[in-house]
């Protein structure tokens, strides 16, 4: 078996740099963190982006921050589980601003939501807001037709959290194909099974045809 490749950011890359300046600091918890923050919270969620892929693939890997998801609908429950534990920001399309008893509209319904204890202290959280269906089925952001129960496109790892299934989250990353992104294809890709394999190339025929991935993939 080869040996799986690694990734960290470059912290003089002035895009880093910029980020850093304009929103702060990241000491993102881990899905274990969220599992703790989250516990009486009733409500489905679980972890997608880096953290999706290491759990399958088990090879450790750096995380800039931790991407918590949940349905849209049930923010107005988290916002009273977090109540006095930690303040949240909504963020959508470069706008910002607190998400509290003043202010609970959110900018968008697949908006974002930040999660700090006060305002000097780093970012804990990046909460990714989903949509479901009249059925109560997941809606990809990505390919709208794909439209499935939660319990087909999550897994629940050894650790007890649910995340998004690796050749799904592939297929998010494929939209940036940062350096990251094709750390993680080439650390998972070898792992997924035919099926695995197969929905993953026609994700990419269907939605991202001209994709670099496909060549590599053999699709």
């Amino acid at each position: 078996m080869s040996t799986p490749l690694a990734w960290a950011p470059d912290p003089d890359d002035p895009e880093e740099q910029a980020f850093l300046a304009l929103y702060g600091a990241w000491d993102p918890l881990t899905p274990a963190g969220i599992a703790e923050l989250l516990q009486g919270f009733d409500a489905p969620w679980w972890s997608v982006g880096g953290y999706a892929i290491e759990a399958f693939t088990g090879v450790p890997r750096f995380h800039e921050d931790v991407d918590l998801v949940m349905f849209t609908d049930a923010v107005p429950a988290l916002r009273e589980h977090l109540d006095g534990v930690l303040h949240l920001w909504n963020i959508y399309d470069r706008t910002m601003r607190p998400l509290d008893e003043h202010t609970d509209t959110l900018l968008h319904p697949q908006s974002q939501i930040w999660m700090r204890r006060d305002w000097s202290s780093p970012w804990l959280v990046d909460c990714i807001l989903d949509l479901r269906d009249e059925q109560g089925r997941w809606v990809s952001k990505r390919d709208p037709e794909h439209v499935a129960p939660l319990e087909e496109v999550t897994w629940v790892a050894g650790d007890g959290i649910r995340y998004l299934r690796p050749e799904i989250q592939l297929f998010f990353k494929a939209k940036q194909d940062r350096e990251k992104d094709r750390v993680d294809l080439a650390n998972a890709w070898p792992l997924l099974d035919a099926a695995q394999q197969g929905w993953l190339r026609q994700a990419l025929a269907r939605n991202l045809p001209e994709h670099p991935w496909r060549e590599r993939l053999g699709a």
